[in-house]
């Protein structure tokens, strides 16, 4: 394992934010991992897991305890079952299920992260959630100190959410197993409108894997969504709010404000989200409440390529961005009543 001290964490999140870890460990092998975790636990030291950096928000003061770098690698391809090690980076693992001709995962491309992130958050985008395809989740647990395998059913997954999200301290993901679909070649039947338009089709519809893959991909880079070191906007972590999701009274109360602020003609967008629930949309609620692309004038703005993502113009400090993040939460409830939840883990700040 590679041991630095005193080491500089902003490098490795997406945002380019946050101080100083204390100490920063690189495991490249499950069981380094484990060693790290319980040398941790053992002292009593803080410790703070990093993949792909791409959803956390660390503190300018940085984090005082151990930093885990989990850098294991692993692709196992066996027919339709794909075993990934929880430090596979992500959007290249999708690309080689596409080259395999293998659907599930497709309109999952370009998502920064490693593969172990995936079930903690559910990740999901352009009608595909991860929690669709995982059959099990084989994770290090912290109070029984044994290898644990979960199932699908186990990992308890909803919107953004999972077991592993409930309860963080809890469980390290060492390896993601799913059930991919061979198709012919062809994608699972696109569930979002926004790709079927794009490729011509109807919802329902499938099409060629690379096809399905690329053009999310566009989607995603014109939403300033796909990592690129020269561009601002992706200085981020992707979305920074979750898609509200309402009570019906909730929801009542929500359309009553919008047609009061906006008129009687404009219908907020709205999804089933479960019986008596309705999910809305974070991004459609910023622009609403008057938090437009571009918007702001310091070192954080929201991004001129989408509202949900706000991000670091280059010379920004954590503080700088959780002003800007709390400026939104605070305008978007005092406009619609609504409360806003950041997507992003936060290390040592809050909003």
């Amino acid at each position: 394992m590679q041991e630095l001290h005193d080491a500089p964490l902003a490098p490795l999140t997406t945002f380019r934010l946050g101080g100083p870890a204390d100490r920063l460990v690189t495991a490249t092998s499950d069981d380094e991992v484990i060693a790290a975790v319980r040398e941790a636990d053992d002292s009593g030291t803080p410790l703070l897991l990093i993949g792909g950096g791409s959803n956390l928000v660390v503190g300018d003061k940085g984090f005082a305890g151990t930093a885990l770098v989990v850098a294991t690698r692993g692709f196992t391809l066996d027919g339709t079952l794909l075993e990934l090690a929880a430090g596979e980076v992500w959007s290249d693992a999708v690309a080689r299920t596409v080259e395999a001709g293998l659907a599930g995962v497709e309109c999952l491309a370009g998502i920064p992260g490693s593969a172990g992130a995936t079930p903690i958050q559910n990740v999901g985008a352009y009608g595909q959630e991860v929690s669709s395809t995982i059959t099990e989740v084989v994770a290090y647990d912290r109070t029984t100190r044994e290898r644990v395998t979960l199932t699908n059913e186990q990992c308890a997954f909803s919107y953004r959410h999972s077991r592993f999200k409930a309860d963080p301290e809890r469980y390290v993901v060492l390896r993601v197993r799913y059930r991919l679909e061979d198709a012919g070649g062809l994608s699972a039947p696109l569930k979002y409108a926004e790709t079927a338009r794009a490729l011509g089709v109807e919802p329902g519809d499938r099409v060629p894997l690379d096809a399905a893959r690329d053009t999310v991909l566009k989607l995603r880079a014109g939403k300033g969504m796909v990592l690129d070191p020269e561009d601002h906007d992706t200085w981020s972590a992707g979305s920074f709010f979750t898609n509200p999701i309402l009570t019906d009274t909730a929801f009542a109360a929500f359309h009553a404000r919008v047609r009061e602020r906006l008129g009687d003609g404009v219908l907020p967008p709205a999804y089933p989200a479960g019986e008596g629930h309705t999910k809305t949309s974070a991004a459609w609620l910023i622009d609403k409440a008057g938090f437009t692309k571009g918007y702001g004038t310091g070192p954080a703005r929201i991004s001129t390529k989408h509202t949900l993502a706000l991000t670091n113009r280059g010379a920004a400090t954590t503080e700088d961005l959780l002003a800007l993040a709390r400026e939104v939460v605070a305008g978007v409830h005092e406009v619609f009543g609504v409360t806003l939840v950041n997507e992003p883990v936060t290390v040592g700040v809050s909003l």
